[in-house]
């Protein structure tokens, strides 16, 4: 668009205002707009453009033999210029120089002056410019010399494929009643957990999927090194899987890997696409397994942790803003309200909602029966949380914390959170039989007598003197936690409720539930909810009694709809019934495995979505062509396909109750910020 500049001149008192010039000028160049386009690069004070020759970049060549480049975002407002024989202009000791390899140094940042444009390296901050021979260089300023013209012939920069078309349904205003699905409990920014060097591949990187889905590097070079992840998968460290990412993947992500990345953010839209409107993020940490684990890079304070995932909850909202040209354009919306949230889902894109999910939460871990915090402690956390976006969290998760006391872990898992809850509170898990008459009991936890060695080949050296002295062997169940909510613990609670935050009562052992139920059905207070499966069915009926939420988790199908059914026999009657699923994905939670009976009745492709909009075919990433009937659920964009899973198990009651899932949620939180001082 063009805009014209009128200049007027007033000729004295009582005379007539007379139009001098219309001069053309040109409107703002947005620097957003050229994500994913082809252009080439003109030096506009010399009117020659870009070329890659033999040696390098010449600044001299005319338009038709300039290079095209691909605008590539790496951010808001910079981009890889990315070649059609996958090479890139790139900064170097020699000055500007070709490489394949997508990295800081063929980061560019644009700026924008007089019309013309400014590239500025993100590695060094010099400037592009041309040498005083007509090749490209650095100076020491950014020079706003350039202009992009637009071209074709581009290469296309490598990604995953969302395998869907059509165009996401909106809702019919701002406030209307919401439509869409709802994953309750999952964890994106899980690649910082446990020190950041236990989970491999990102949701993301700037410089693409090539970076974001590689391996870990103690993984290579045939998944030996992977003793955790072998550890999980068949409870013994041996063993080896397949390395290899992007572009085959044919080693991972599967549905039993649970230190590989399963929410690459293709994935995700993938999943938007197919109806997922409201998506809660866990910030997840565990000080004590951080510390124990041999291999880390960041900090393994829990506050710090979540501190960290929560910026780069925001710098992936801004990644993928970058895609969509412009911030605020893209799909992915952390939100702080129930009506910011409506506002988003109305508007079509996804609901981002920010928990957390750690161990000693708060701060308020427990040393050898000594609480770690205080009230004032408890006060100033839970403002420092609101103050990040967080707006529901679990008081107890893991471990026995100055809260109360924990639903125990088995297996595999259990072995490695004992362990922890010894490193941490001093004590090892201390089971009792439960109460005479009781109707609900805890996980019975693995004896830690006897696993010694396999605890030293995952965690370690350092794991040696937990494991000195006596160890625990456990008696069969049914088996209760003692330990219940304590004063503190109850002082967060009526705390979360004050804040109007959500409640997350997964995790928290059974007496530690009923009694922290105790103080939110005195206040009446809705905000509560089972995420993942972790209740008991007497917490379950009263939650929904309050209001709250009841979430299955995302495992096999026939399992979920054997939990949907519950959760739907004790709705509450006179109100609308929604539920979701809590996926779990990275949280060292399996993923759906393909029904042993999918040849009966199979998931057809191509499929339509829920509201009949979007059509959903096969999904491609890189080589792999994905069949939920064949590799089950192995990463997040086969969501969609496990809902349609769910519909031919269940009918399509289930997949009503599912596109209410993100409405009763929202009805639910809106009620409880109704009681926010």
């Amino acid at each position: 668009m063009r805009r014209f500049g009128v200049a007027v001149i007033a000729l004295g008192l009582g005379a007539s205002v007379f139009i001098v010039a219309c001069q053309p000028s040109s409107s703002p160049i947005d620097i957003y707009s050229y994500a994913g386009r082809c252009e080439v690069l003109k030096d506009a004070t010399t009117g020659h453009f870009v070329a890659r020759d033999v040696i390098g970049y010449t600044a001299s060549a005319t338009q038709g033999a300039a290079t095209r480049f691909r605008l590539q975002a790496t951010a808001l407002g910079r981009y890889l210029l990315y070649a059609t024989n996958t090479e890139m202009p790139q900064v170097s000791v020699t000055g500007i120089s070709a490489t394949k390899a997508p990295g800081p140094t063929a980061d560019w940042r644009v700026t924008t002056r007089d019309h013309r444009l400014g590239f500025t390296s993100f590695s060094n901050g010099k400037g592009l410019s041309v040498t005083t021979g007509g090749r490209l260089g650095q100076a020491a300023t950014t020079e706003s010399r350039w202009s992009l013209v637009p071209a074709e012939g581009c290469a296309s920069f490598p990604e995953v494929q969302v395998s869907a078309t059509g165009t996401p349904f909106e809702g019919a205003s701002p406030t209307a009643q919401v439509k869409g699905f709802l994953d309750a409990h999952t964890h994106i920014s899980a690649y910082d957990f446990l020190g950041g060097k236990f989970h491999c591949g990102k949701p993301w990187s700037p410089y693409g999927v090539t970076v974001a889905l590689k391996d870990c590097v103690d993984h290579e070079p045939n998944g030996a090194g992977a003793v955790a992840e072998n550890f999980f998968n068949t409870g013994t460290p041996v063993g080896t899987h397949d390395t290899h990412g992007w572009p085959t993947f044919a080693g991972w992500p599967k549905p039993e890997s649970l230190t590989h990345e399963g929410t690459y953010w293709k994935w995700v839209e993938r999943a938007w696409r197919g109806g997922l409107r409201l998506l809660v993020n866990d910030l997840v940490e565990n000080r004590a397994l951080c510390d124990i684990y041999p291999l880390k890079q960041n900090d393994c304070n829990e506050m710090a942790s979540v501190r960290k995932q929560a910026k780069d909850m925001f710098a992936l909202q801004d990644y993928i803003d970058a895609q969509y040209r412009g911030p605020g354009k893209g799909w992915f919306r952390i939100v702080r309200s129930p009506a910011e949230a409506r506002k988003m889902i109305n508007s079509g894109k996804l609901a981002v909602v920010l928990g957390v999910e750690v161990s000693e939460v708060l701060g308020c871990g427990n040393t050898n029966g000594t609480p770690d915090c205080d009230k004032a402690q408890i006060d100033r956390s839970l403002d420092e949380l609101y103050g990040l976006g967080v707006r529901s969290f679990f008081p107890v998760h893991k471990f026995d914390n100055a809260l109360g006391g924990v639903m125990y872990d088995n297996g595999a898992t259990g072995l490695l959170v004992n362990v922890g809850n010894k490193y941490a509170t001093g004590s090892w898990w201390q089971p009792q039989a439960c109460p005479a008459g009781a109707k609900e009991h805890d996980n019975s936890p693995t004896d830690i007598d006897g696993n010694q060695a396999v605890l030293e080949a995952v965690l370690g050296e350092k794991v040696r003197p937990i494991l000195n002295g006596d160890l625990p062997s456990y008696p069969s169940g049914p088996l209760c936690n003692p330990k219940g909510l304590t004063a503190l613990g109850a002082y967060v609670i009526g705390g979360m409720i004050d804040r109007g935050m959500i409640v997350e009562t997964d995790h928290m052992g059974v007496k530690t539930r009923s009694q922290a139920l105790d103080v939110i059905e005195a206040r009446h207070y809705p905000g509560v909810i089972s995420s993942h499966s972790w209740g008991d069915m007497t917490s379950q009926h009263r939650i929904q009694a309050l209001g709250g939420v009841i979430v299955p988790y995302g495992h096999e199908a026939d399992e979920y709809v054997d939990e949907w059914k519950m959760a739907r026999a004790g709705r509450k009657p006179g109100t609308l019934f929604g539920t979701g699923w809590g996926s779990d994905t990275n949280g060292l939670g399996a993923q759906p495995e393909p029904r042993v009976d999918a040849f009966l009745n199979p998931v057809v492709y191509p499929f339509r979505t829920f509201d009949g909009g979007t059509v959903m075919d096969r999904l491609h990433s890189g080589t792999k062509v994905y069949d939920i009937n064949v590799d089950g659920v192995p990463n997040y964009g086969l969501r969609p396909d496990y809902v349609q899973d769910l519909r031919d198990l269940a009918g399509n009651q289930i997949v009503t109750d599912l596109s209410n899932g993100a409405e009763v949620y929202l009805r639910m939180w809106a009620r409880a910020q109704a009681f926010r001082n």
